[in-house]
């Protein structure tokens, strides 16, 4: 008898799993790295294109299609000024100024790239990384830095959005 309920309950359980609903997860990864040489601090930032679609939809352009033939002239400028408002970089006390180059779509990410130029140096830095909390409540942005051959990793979400560097 017990050996009919194992059975049936294996062969119950993956039926089961498959009709449970899939959880989205919610999450960017934002790489930053200062080249020392070029005395700048490059920044690449891994969004999902759906996720960023749907924001930048909803807070600029209701037709605009991200990763297609028939993608926006307007798809940089809504990606730059939303990106420069939500990302936000202290370095030795002074905000910085975030340029933005450009993205690029691999698979199913969008990859948008930015950098700061005319970095002497970096005692100090204060990262901001609000991307997508204003979309998603579950939204997570991991955030890994490689600053003075020193690498530091930070999950920011809502309620934490900063860390904060510190070099001396």
């Amino acid at each position: 008898m017990k050996s009919r309920i194992v059975i049936l309950t294996l062969i119950a359980l993956p039926l089961f799993m498959a009709m449970s609903v899939a959880h989205k997860y919610y999450v960017s990864v934002t790489k930053i790295v200062y080249a020392k040489e070029e005395k700048a601090v490059q920044i690449t930032s891994q969004i999902f294109i759906d996720d960023f679609e749907n924001l930048l939809r909803e807070r600029y352009d209701e037709t605009i299609t991200l990763a297609g033939k028939d993608e926006s002239k307007n798809v940089d400028m809504y990606m730059q000024r939303y990106l420069t408002d939500k990302l936000k970089l202290v370095i030795n006390g002074k905000e910085a100024d975030i340029n933005y180059l450009g993205h690029e779509y691999k698979e199913d990410i969008t990859y948008c790239y930015l950098e700061v130029l005319k970095v002497e140096g970096i005692s100090s830095m204060k990262i901001t990384n609000e991307v997508l909390f204003d979309m998603f409540d579950e939204q997570q942005n991991i955030v890994r830095t490689e600053i003075n051959s020193k690498k530091k990793s930070f999950l920011m979400i809502p309620e934490k959005n900063q860390g904060v560097l510190n070099f001396d």
